[in-house]
């Protein structure tokens, strides 16, 4: 039967990818199962064109667990939120396969624009704590976003995004965010901004004094010549 199949997908997903489950029975306990299920349920009334029961049914899973899923959303297999308190997906958005979000994650809108107004997510993307993606842009497959950003634009496949705004600071990842589920060792582009600055802060002090040198000497140069 198609719910037993879908309680038995969610159980392995969450298995796969969270270290502090020991058991499948923890699984029913789990937010992001709960609400999951529910959205399923949802998904397809909101598609029959009942939107205010599914609508309802999306409310109420918000209520108990703190994930608003909205039943327009169109979310692939193998989808896991870790924690996800704060978890907010809109109308819009579009999330593959075998994406991880983690608690505070927003999916949103920039406004009261019409039509597709939220991200697209390709498959194997992860993005961590607190991270905003706000507006109709895709996440590229095999991403990662890190804990807080803010993305306002397109981010390529196989990157990996920080900071506010967030923008690209690596390229071509070699492991599957799914199988390290690392959201803490990104490179730190403010701290390379500030060691860039440092360098050249370094090298205008050694030329100024290099010059000031230079002045020196040819003062004591003409010095000499009056005498």
């Amino acid at each position: 039967m198609g719910w037993i199949k879908n309680i038995r997908e969610e159980i392995a997903i969450i298995r796969e990818r969270d270290p502090a489950i020991h058991s499948s029975m923890e699984v029913f306990l789990y937010p992001s199962f709960r609400v999951m299920i529910n959205y399923r349920i949802a998904h397809k009334l909101y598609l029959k064109e009942h939107y205010f029961l599914a609508r309802w049914m999306s409310q109420r899973a918000a209520r108990k667990t703190g994930i608003e899923i909205h039943p327009g959303a169109k979310i692939g297999t193998g989808f896991f939120i870790d924690h996800g308190h704060g978890v907010i997906i809109g109308e819009t958005a579009i999330v593959g396969n075998n994406v991880t979000l983690f608690q505070g994650v927003t999916l949103g809108g920039t406004g009261k624009e019409h039509g597709k107004r939220h991200p697209t997510i390709e498959d194997n993307v992860m993005i961590s704590a607190g991270a905003k993606v706000l507006g109709s842009f895709t996440i590229g497959a095999n991403s990662k976003i890190g804990a807080g950003s803010v993305v306002l634009s397109e981010v390529p496949p196989n990157s990996t995004v920080v900071g506010i705004p967030g923008r690209v600071v690596k390229r071509n990842n070699m492991s599957m965010p799914r199988e390290d589920m690392d959201q803490v060792n990104f490179p730190d582009p403010v701290k390379t901004d500030i060691a860039n600055l440092q360098q050249a802060d370094s090298a205008l002090t050694n030329r100024l004094l290099e010059l000031e040198e230079q002045i020196r000497e040819l003062k004591r140069e003409q010095d000499k010549n009056e005498l």
